[in-house]
């Protein structure tokens, strides 16, 4: 389907922000479009995942920071929508432009990332684009993409400060549901680091990524 194609059907979409005034303001200036229409709105991954199983919307567009105890928690979310539901578009909208962030999201099963001081006329596009099964980034984001896909990223992604904290509780064997207690953050969010964790370690199994980490140095 090309974009002129999708602009002539409706677009339902999902807006997950963790202020609402900006939720507002995004659906104000997006239902603006004759071809888009917000569906549902949520605040954070419990929520969102509910929205999105009962409204079934074309695009989810997602903020990468939903909570005050995690920035990206979205990327989690991201994961988790991708897997319940393949054929929903997922566009990052987000303040943060990171070329690790970028690519965790694209990893994550994002089709789009847009940083949000991007205009309104760029952001529509993004999200027909997106619709329309094509892939969306902004010229900076774009190019971090390029840049991994090419293969010009380090051999060895490097963990966040984030993921070494999971790594740690991981080798004191505890579960998902515990490191989650532990930091502060739900399993969801601890499983999907441990995902990221057991990728950028080239590892398919927990006491893998424990071994790895511990020649490595980094636990």
């Amino acid at each position: 389907m090309t974009v002129d194609e999708a602009r002539t059907r409706t677009i339902r979409l999902a807006l997950v922000d963790d202020h609402a005034i900006l939720r507002q303001g995004l659906r104000s200036l997006l239902e603006r479009e004759d071809d888009l229409v917000v569906v549902g709105e949520a605040s954070n991954e419990l929520e969102a995942e509910a929205v999105v199983a009962a409204t079934r919307p074309d695009v989810v567009v997602v903020d990468l920071k939903l909570s005050a105890g995690s920035d990206f928690e979205g990327l989690s979310l991201c994961g988790t929508l991708s897997s319940a539901h393949p054929d929903i578009g997922l566009l990052v909208l987000t303040t943060f432009l990171d070329e690790e962030l970028v690519v965790r999201a694209v990893h994550a099963g994002a089709r789009g990332y847009v940083v949000k001081d991007v205009d309104t006329t760029e952001l529509v596009r993004a999200i027909r684009a997106i619709s329309a099964g094509q892939s969306a980034f902004d010229s900076r984001s774009a190019a971090a993409v390029v840049r991994s896909l090419s293969g010009r990223g380090s051999p060895h992604e490097k963990l966040t400060d984030r993921e070494v904290e999971v790594l740690r509780l991981l080798a004191a064997g505890l579960s998902n549901h515990k490191i989650g207690e532990q930091l502060f953050i739900s399993a969801t969010t601890a499983k999907f680091h441990v995902s990221n964790i057991m990728r950028k370690l080239e590892v398919s199994r927990r006491a893998e990524a424990v071994y790895t980490a511990s020649k490595r140095g980094l636990i």
